[in-house]
């Protein structure tokens, strides 16, 4: 009788597959947080008439 594991069908199981996952939704949780930060984000007038009259300093 041989004792010795065989090797050779060893998968990354399920640790890995939970690893990924989680990487996954960390990033679809921060993508998310991402868009909202940017869409508070509100654009510079810059318009050279203002820049002119000294309005926007």
């Amino acid at each position: 009788m041989n004792a010795t594991p065989d090797y050779s069908n060893v998968g990354p199981g399920i640790l890995a597959f939970l690893v990924v996952a989680a990487i996954g939704l960390a990033l679809f949780f921060l993508i998310k947080s991402m868009n909202r930060q940017f869409a508070k984000i509100q654009p510079r007038d810059d318009k050279p008439e203002d820049r002119q009259n000294g309005a926007g300093e």
